[in-house]
């Protein structure tokens, strides 16, 4: 999947912008505020009908215009498409065309244009709190797994109908009636989702185990090791047995959450950490190393998604060779030859053997 042309009209700082891409790698080159990320946006945008820094979508639209207009003619395994999608700058919703035909939701246009993106903000995946890294397992297996998107759902309504319970239950205490029920269905449905994370993890730790080695120059070894409910002995196991365990686990903790209030007990809670040579990257990796392992984690989410779709998306790598020794940055620019990459970059003296330099100043092309 790639990439052929992009047009843009009045999207962030860009009045009017046209380029043709290398289906290689493409190094966006410019001085900090000139419009590197916002080309990338643009491309996110495109693929998932919102940008990746705001939710707003007229914060998209160049100051003082009526719409942002994104264009692109998009090469996949099928046949050449064009996508466009038009932001209003204020409350009129977004227009989303394929091949020139008005489509009513993002859902139609699922799989034409697929991505994935690093951004400075994803290095806090590793170094804070365990909801950035279930986030990232979610996100990738939703997209891969319908069955898993349904089970997530269902568990996540399901966790609040109970904490509600837990909750409401000293001012109406026959709600501790149903309350098992609520427990049981968790479990059941909990079961399904760590033997989706279990099986993703263990693909996505091995592809990024071989990454993060090449990065290296085969220095360093990368684990992502999964943590999920202690009486879980083996993620791997047939559900009905991680059912059972998770069962256990909640009669253990049966009192103390009536005491609490609190839902205490399932994979609600689940995490996975990095760990470099048997060190954690969150109490011991340097900036560079964290760095490194947030890449091979995305290049490892690219090449399942390319595994399993049979289509490679494209890779948007926001500012990703701050803070990477030459080494390392070489990698990034020349040895991820599969597939179409985006880099930017503040480097001037920096070039590309795979692909093409785009220079960017104020919005425009130099």
């Amino acid at each position: 999947m790639q990439i052929d042309r992009m047009t843009l009209e009045n999207f962030r700082n860009y009045q009017c912008f046209s380029q043709a891409f290398s289906p290689g790698v493409n190094l966006i080159l410019g001085e900090n505020a000139q419009g590197k990320t916002n080309l990338l946006e643009a491309i996110y945008a495109l693929s998932t009908g919102h940008g990746f820094r705001t939710r707003k979508e007229a914060e998209l639209v160049r100051f003082g215009q009526n719409f942002a207009d994104l264009q692109a003619q998009i090469t996949g395994q099928i046949r050449q498409q064009t996508l466009r999608v038009v932001f209003f700058s204020g409350r009129r919703p977004k227009q989303l065309y394929l091949n020139d035909v008005r489509r009513k939701t993002q859902g139609e246009l699922t799989g034409v244009l697929t991505t994935v993106l690093f951004c400075p903000e994803d290095l806090s995946m590793l170094k804070a709190g365990s909801s950035g890294r279930r986030r990232f397992v979610d996100n990738g297996l939703c997209q891969l797994r319908p069955g898993y998107a349904s089970a997530l759902q269902l568990y996540n309504r399901t966790l609040e109908q109970k904490s509600r319970i837990l909750r409401d239950r000293f001012q109406n205490p026959t709600l501790l009636e149903v309350l098992p029920e609520y427990s049981q269905r968790l479990c059941q449905v909990g079961a399904v989702l760590i033997a989706y994370r279990a099986r993703y993890l263990d693909s996505l730790g091995k592809a990024a185990t071989e990454y993060h080695r090449a990065f290296s120059g085969g220095r360093e070894t990368l684990e992502i090791p999964y943590r999920t409910v202690s009486t879980v002995t083996d993620p791997m196991a047939p559900t009905k047995q991680l059912e059972q365990q998770l069962l256990e686990h909640w009669q253990s903790h049966r009192e103390a959450e009536l005491e609490s209030a609190q839902c205490l007990t399932g994979p609600h809670r689940d995490d996975f950490d990095g760990v470099l040579d048997g060190l954690s990257l969150k109490s011991f990796g340097s900036q560079g190393q964290t760095r490194t392992a947030a890449i091979s984690l995305k290049l490892a989410q690219r090449q399942i998604m390319s595994r399993d779709t049979g289509e490679e998306p494209v890779l948007l790598l926001d500012d990703v060779l701050s803070e990477l020794d030459p080494g390392r940055q070489d990698f990034v620019l020349n040895q991820i030859q599969s597939g179409q990459v985006f880099i930017t970059c503040c480097e001037p003296g920096r070039l590309t053997k795979a692909g093409q330099t785009i220079r960017i100043a104020a919005g425009k092309l130099e």
